[in-house]
């Protein structure tokens, strides 16, 4: 089961954590079609936020076609994204970059700033 973590101080609204979140979950394998999502109330209980604010999120992967609400049984998997398991080679390789990258004095802006122009350069024009 995905556990959601709460930045407050990111700039990005919280359900759009949450939505993000579990696209990275469906992105990596971590969430399979069947599972089911935390319910509302765990997710409350674990990150202390507005009850509403976990319903918006998960209507919005509903709306996507990513999740879909079963009365009285909670907020089930429908359909996965990408196919990157989470013990992908790259993944490793890429950890250890980040590592390197942290070694070398650089912080997380740093990092995010540097990887994204590297995305921008290979993925241009990508429809995904």
């Amino acid at each position: 089961m995905v556990e959601y973590r709460i930045d407050r101080h990111s700039g990005v609204a919280t359900y759009v954590q949450i939505v993000q979140q579990t696209k990275q979950a469906l992105r990596m394998g971590l969430l399979r079609p069947g599972d089911r999502l935390p319910t509302a109330r765990e997710v409350v209980e674990a990150t202390a936020i507005n009850p509403n604010t976990v319903l918006k999120a998960y209507r919005e992967l509903e709306r996507e076609g990513l999740v879909e609400a079963r009365r009285g049984l909670g907020t089930f998997v429908r359909r996965s994204l990408g196919t990157t398991p989470a013990d992908s080679p790259l993944r490793t390789e890429l950890e250890q970059w980040a590592r390197d990258a942290r070694a070398a004095g650089l912080d997380r802006d740093d990092v995010a700033a540097l990887f994204t122009a590297v995305l921008d350069k290979h993925f241009q024009g990508d429809p995904s």
